[in-house]
């Protein structure tokens, strides 16, 4: 098999899937070493973007998925009209950030930072998959503890977690003091 048909059958996967596709699902089907692979998604990816193509393909967490630019918004929103109202509330966009910035993290332990309840604010990010519950906290009642999903990396446009901004705070010692109550 030439690169060339190798590189369409990435693309037809990947078109195919519609989610994120892991390297190794990738290396079951075409039986290529990870090395090698991981070198032809790479120049695809570079040939996508230097051909300016409408679809590019994006890393997820070390799996990839075909997407459209982000360029090209304002056209595909003109052909697609919104079903569901798909915006945050500022209460759950503040919940987001937290969740993202200090994960894995409880409820009680948002709620400290916030200042109020958040449990509609989880409830609602959980129904748009930007956040589920990785599992729980070893103390008394067992509370959930939440991360963020590979859907958020996605909404964000972010490959990994550590790409992230950086946060500039000015109120360390709120911070300090919050970290030492976990």
């Amino acid at each position: 098999m030439d690169i060339r048909e190798i590189k369409s059958i990435i693309e037809a996967l990947l078109f195919t899937w519609g989610d994120p596709l892991s390297l190794e699902d990738i290396m079951d089907v075409i039986e290529l070493d990870k090395k090698s692979l991981n070198e032809i998604i790479t120049e695809m990816m570079d040939d996508f973007n230097f051909n300016r193509r409408g679809v590019q393909i994006i890393r997820v967490n070390d799996r990839y998925q075909l997407s459209t630019r982000p360029e090209h918004f304002e056209w595909i929103k003109k052909l697609c009209t919104p079903r569901v109202n798909k915006t945050l509330s500022g209460a759950a966009l503040e919940t987001l950030s937290i969740i993202a910035y200090k994960q894995p993290i409880t409820k009680a332990e948002v709620e400290i930072i916030r200042g109020v309840k958040c449990d509609k604010a989880l409830n609602t990010l959980i129904e748009k998959n930007l956040i589920r519950e990785i599992g729980r906290l070893e103390k008394t009642g067992k509370p959930i503890i939440y991360g963020t999903t590979d859907d958020f990396l996605k909404c964000f446009g972010l490959p990994t977690l550590e790409a992230l901004p950086i946060l500039e705070v000015d109120n360390t010692e709120e911070i300090e003091e919050f970290d030492n109550t976990k």
